[in-house]
This record gives C-alpha cells, sequence and structure tokens, in this order.
C-alpha cells in the first residue's frame, strides 16, 4: 500500500518535470501536432511512457512490487506500440502500418491458454481498436488523458478484484503519470501527448482489461470490456457515420468528434472535456461493477443505449470544416460541372 502511493507520487512528479524539460527540445526538433491553431510540441507521450516503465521496472529490480505473470510482457510489448507511435509522431507513418504493429504486439501479450484461440483473434482486435480509438481522442485538450486517467483506476479496480497486485499497481502509476501529463495538457495545452502517448495508453488499458477478464464468458466479458472503453468507442462511432453519410475519406482529419460537435453546443474546451470525462466515469462503474458481481449484466445494455443515444443526437449537430476541406469539395464540384 505505501510502496503504491510513493509510486504514484513519484510517476506523476517525474511525468510532470520531464514533459516540460522535452517541451523546447521537441519544439525545435518539429515534433508537433499541427492539427491545431498552432503547432503544439507531443512530447508528453514519452514522458509518460519512460516514467511509467521506469516506475515500473524499479518495483521489479527492488522486488518491492513484481508485475506478475505476462504483465511485465505486456509493458514491453506497449512500450514498442510507442515507439511506434513515435515514429509516426516524427514521420508520419501510414495508418496500415500503426495497425500492423499494434496487432503484432497486441498478439504477443493475449493469453491463448485461457481465452482459446477465436477468444484471443478477438482480444487481439480489441486491443487494436481501442489504441487507435485513444489516438482519435487525442483531438482535445485533456480529452485523452482524462478519459485515460478514468479507465486506468477503473482497469485497476478490476485487477485488484482479481488479486492481480502487479497490473493493479501498475494501472496506479500509468495513472498518476497522466495525471502529471494532464498538468501541462489541459487547456490551452502546453504539450500534447501525440501517436507514441495515445497509443500506449490505449495499448495498456485495453491489454490490462483483457487480462483481467481472461477466462469469463465471451458474453459478459465483451460487456465488461465495452464499459471500460465505451467514450473512445462512440468517438470513432461517430466519425465513422459522419464521415460515412456525408461521403468523406474515412482517415481525412476533420473538427467532427466528440469534443468538437459538444463545443459547436456552446460548451467551453474544459467543459466539454470535463463532460466526457464524467461520462467514461460514468460507464466505467458501471464496468467495474458488472465486473465484480455487484450489479447484473443488463447494466451493460444501458450503456450501450446511452452511447448510441449521444452519438445519434450529436450527429445532426453542424460541424465546422476546415478550409482544406472546403477548397477540396469546391474542387470536386467544379470537376462535375466542367465534366
Amino acid at each position: 500500500m505505501l510502496y503504491g502511493i510513493a509510486a504514484a507520487s513519484a510517476a506523476l512528479l517525474l511525468t510532470a518535470v520531464l514533459a516540460a524539460l522535452l517541451r523546447v527540445p521537441a519544439l525545435r526538433a518539429g515534433i508537433v501536432d499541427r492539427r491545431r491553431q498552432r503547432p503544439l510540441p507531443v512530447p508528453g507521450g514519452v514522458a509518460v511512457v519512460v516514467v511509467t516503465c521506469l516506475v515500473a521496472w524499479a518495483g521489479v529490480w527492488t522486488k518491492v512490487a513484481p508485475l506478475g505473470q505476462g504483465v511485465g510482457r505486456l509493458l514491453v510489448a506497449g512500450a514498442g506500440v510507442a515507439v511506434l507511435g513515435l515514429v509516426a509522431d516524427v514521420w508520419r507513418l501510414r495508418p496500415r502500418v500503426l495497425v500492423a504493429g499494434t496487432a503484432v504486439a497486441a498478439a504477443c501479450v493475449v493469453p491463448y491458454d485461457e481465452t482459446g484461440l477465436w477468444g484471443g483473434i478477438l482480444a487481439v482486435a480489441w486491443i487494436v481498436f481501442v489504441s487507435l480509438a485513444f489516438k482519435g481522442l487525442d483531438h482535445a485538450d485533456g480529452l485523452a488523458g482524462t478519459v485515460g486517467v478514468v479507465t486506468a483506476f477503473g482497469a485497476g479496480a478490476c485487477a485488484a478484484a482479481e488479486v492481480m497486485d502487479g497490473l493493479a499497481v501498475l494501472l496506479s502509476v500509468f495513472a498518476a503519470a497522466l495525471t502529471g501529463f494532464l498538468m501541462h495538457n489541459w487547456h490551452p495545452a502546453r504539450v500534447g501527448m501525440g501517436a507514441c502517448g495515445s497509443l500506449f495508453t490505449g495499448f495498456l488499458l485495453s491489454s490490462a482489461a483483457v487480462f483481467t477478464r481472461a477466462g469469463y464468458a465471451l458474453g459478459p466479458t465483451a460487456g465488461v470490456l465495452f464499459c471500460l472503453g465505451a467514450v473512445a468507442a462512440a468517438d470513432v462511432l461517430l466519425v465513422v457515420l459522419a464521415r460515412g453519410t456525408s461521403r468523406r475519406p474515412l482517415l481525412r482529419r476533420g473538427p467532427d468528434h466528440l469534443a468538437h460537435r459538444l463545443r459547436r453546443l456552446g460548451l467551453t474546451p474544459p467543459g466539454a472535456v470535463v463532460l466526457l470525462g464524467a461520462g467514461s466515469f460514468s460507464t466505467v462503474l458501471v464496468g467495474v461493477l458488472v465486473h465484480a458481481g455487484w450489479t447484473g449484466e443488463g447494466a451493460v445494455l444501458w450503456v450501450a443505449g446511452g452511447a448510441v443515444l449521444a452519438v445519434l443526437v450529436l450527429l445532426r449537430i453542424p460541424v465546422q470544416q476546415s478550409r482544406r476541406t472546403e477548397s477540396t469539395q469546391v474542387r470536386g464540384q467544379l470537376r462535375v460541372r466542367n465534366g
């Protein structure tokens, strides 16, 4: 208990300091997110990954907090995904490379002896989906970090219920590291997460959730996993429906995510993040209660229904298109007329 508190405190402080130190070098090196109105340096993900791995290694090295069977491999695979994300931050890798790399890492950590072959394949698909969904959540200051902290505590509670103490401590350290990062990422952000941090966040959380549910029936497991990642899944569903109905490229960036539409309703940037964080807390709480057996599995249906309703409502809110998108549409219309 005392080690967990000390480790979490150290992770919070070290991440806050390291993210601040890496900000200027990232700016000079051009490692920035250019989606914003101003170039935002994205070394925050590096700080979260390095500190999480360092504190976890310290616990193993001192034999105070061993990670447990398979958890060390999970962390190593997560670090590999983070390196892939860092390469994407620097050189802009194609999406299919990120998908393939994340899938390989996920295939290396799934406990097939407990999930079975087909369950393991579904687990790999879920890990890849959540990892990329968290990358999509990094569209607003503080959003991916806030949802990540809430989800980490929920997954940690599930791990504690399964007496996976090493995994629970790792998730508490990770939540503390994300909190330290949020000190710089809250609106207006001075440091961003980037693909490095967002992919690592999604991978670690989804893999940890799979670990805690390994050995359970497939149906209830799918319900719990959905509750833990409901906000990220809703964001993906909203973007897919919005771009599909408007016939826009699915992979092209645009201001049509959850936080963008909430801001069109009049919410401030922090207000939109707080609302989505509260929504994440509600869905994660349901997932924890279902996992612990304190509520029936039917509660998952309420979460799914609420997520679908929110997506359908927000889908009707118009979004402000970027200038690049508008110019592309204008050129397309002119070609049709001239053709």
